[in-house]
């Protein structure tokens, strides 16, 4: 099976010298960021002189003086890298993304000779300008192993069937992408080069050194049997309104929106794909833009359900003047079908939820439909938190177990209230009536004493103090109440 390797030594290095060709007169450093940061990749001048990654920028700046330093920047290599990958399939319908800098190409079925194929990976990567002068390294070989080990040694091998171990012999151990302290173990056995890894028996190796090196003792014998994975198509799909006349009143713009969204959702159910995820852009003839995000709570391909949700967004916004274009895009495209649960008759449904939702922000703005969780915390009154809610659980399918009797044993429930202020009356240091009423029993104080440290960290911590009591009143009432710096609150009730 061949496979040809299509390697950029040192990508983020590469990637930082291709955006600022001034760095490739001093030896350069790529950091995570400029304040604090930490080396994620060196060039070989910096890394001969000492600089390594993971070290901190003021210790390889210390090995390296005269250094530059770039700032990686992940989003930038990534879509580079989408766009090499993209030019990779002229070559060949199979490239499977290894790492960024790094893609293996399937070559079975395409006819032509070593060369031929090397000949037409290199055609591919000069076809786009954009990453013109970056420095690939191509090679070939009949397992990714060893095409991309022949790639990282020189551009242009070549190494044919049967040729493997021969050729990975002389090479050093690093090639296996070792631990350094994996790598000092074997050199103490004498083992230095993947020829000498080789020839010890299998299985003594393996069980000295677990089950990880059966995986080096085999690469380094030039086998690898794992299969090329190729990378997921991209498929986009959208659809566009422009240059049809404006729409000024809502019912127009409405009646345009069902008819994109019919054909978006058309092309969508064609190519045996659910949305997950909708992006209207609208432009208007003043040049004002506005992009609606819409997540849809399960994926779909309907256009009745992707109409109502977009019509929802829609419902609170206000535009200065009349729309002249609709673009629409479905994303988070998956495969066609709807998983359902065998019992869910009783599940509300998440499409009507949705939509519900989508009012509520369109009414009420973002961030208004929450729903309560329970947190980690000292106190009743910080156990709670409040998150946008998501229809994302009520799209799974799931069975939900029945409710449990209640135990005859069963204590009582505590139950959060407004908190609020109320007069207490003391008797001998403890409540002995609350706003009136007599108090028949009483049970505490419970001390919280939270920031008592506040005093030695220079009140950075905020202080917290209270003495909480539950109160039985004479009308059957349970309360708790909380002593705050001399002022009394009722902060919950028991059912």
């Amino acid at each position: 099976m061949p496979i040809v390797c299509a390697l950029v030594p040192s990508y983020k290095v590469e990637i930082a010298r291709h955006f600022e060709p001034r760095l490739r007169a001093r030896p350069l450093i790529v950091a995570d960021r400029l304040e604090r940061g930490h080396v994620i990749a060196v060039d070989d001048k910096a890394f001969l002189r000492g600089a390594r990654t993971g070290m901190t920028l003021v210790q390889a700046g210390a090995c390296v003086p005269r250094a530059a330093v770039a700032v990686d920047d992940p989003g930038r290599n990534r879509a580079l890298w989408e766009r090499i990958l993209d030019a990779l399939d002229a070559a060949s319908p199979l490239v499977e993304d290894a790492a960024e800098g790094t893609a293996l190409l399937e070559m079975r079925g395409i006819p032509g000779s070593h060369e031929r194929w090397l000949t037409s990976v290199r055609t591919a990567l000069a076809s786009d300008g954009a990453f013109a002068g970056l420095t690939f390294a191509l090679a070939l070989a009949e397992n990714k192993f060893v095409a991309r080990t022949a790639a990282r040694v020189r551009d242009g091998s070549i190494v044919r069937p049967g040729e493997e171990r021969a050729f990975l012999a002389p090479l050093s151990l690093y090639a296996l992408d070792l631990d350094e302290r994996v790598v000092e173990r074997l050199r103490l056995l004498g083992i230095k080069t993947l020829g000498e890894l080789a020839s010890l028996p299998h299985g003594p190796f393996v069980r000295r050194f677990g089950p990880p090196s059966a995986r080096w003792h085999a690469y380094a014998g030039g086998v690898d049997d794992e299969p090329v994975i190729p990378r997921p198509r991209r498929l986009v799909i959208d659809g566009a309104l422009y240059g049809e006349g404006t729409a000024e009143r809502e019912e127009q713009l409405l009646f345009a929106l069902r008819s994109l969204v019919a054909r978006v959702a058309g092309d969508v159910a064609s190519a045996g794909k659910r949305c997950g995820f909708l992006r209207l852009r609208i432009e208007c003839e003043d040049g004002e833009r506005l992009e609606l995000p819409t997540l849809l709570a399960q994926a779909t391909s309907q256009a009745g359900t992707m109409f109502d949700l977009l019509r929802a967004k829609l419902e609170g916004i206000t535009l200065r003047s009349p729309v002249v274009g609709l673009l629409l895009g479905a994303e988070r495209l998956e495969e066609g079908g709807t998983e359902f649960s065998l019992f869910a008759g009783n599940d509300p449904d998440p499409d009507v939820v949705a939509i519900a939702l989508a009012r509520l922000e369109a009414a009420l703005g973002p961030r208004h439909a929450l729903r309560a969780t329970i947190v980690p915390g000292h106190r009743y009154e910080t156990r709670v938190a409040y998150e946008p809610f998501s229809t994302q659980s009520l799209a799974s399918p799931h069975v939900r177990p029945a409710p449990p009797a209640p135990k005859d044993d069963a204590t009582l429930v505590y139950r959060m209230l407004e908190r609020r202020a109320v007069e207490v009356l003391l008797a001998h240091g403890v409540p002995a009536a609350v706003e009136g009423r007599t108090v028949v029993d009483v049970a505490g104080p419970w001390r919280i004493d939270e920031g008592w440290w506040s005093e030695a960290l220079d009140g950075v911590a905020a202080a917290h103090a209270s003495d909480a009591y539950d109160v039985l009143l004479q009308d059957g009432a349970l309360y708790r109440i909380v002593c705050e710096r001399k002022r009394w609150w009722l902060v919950g009730a028991f059912d």
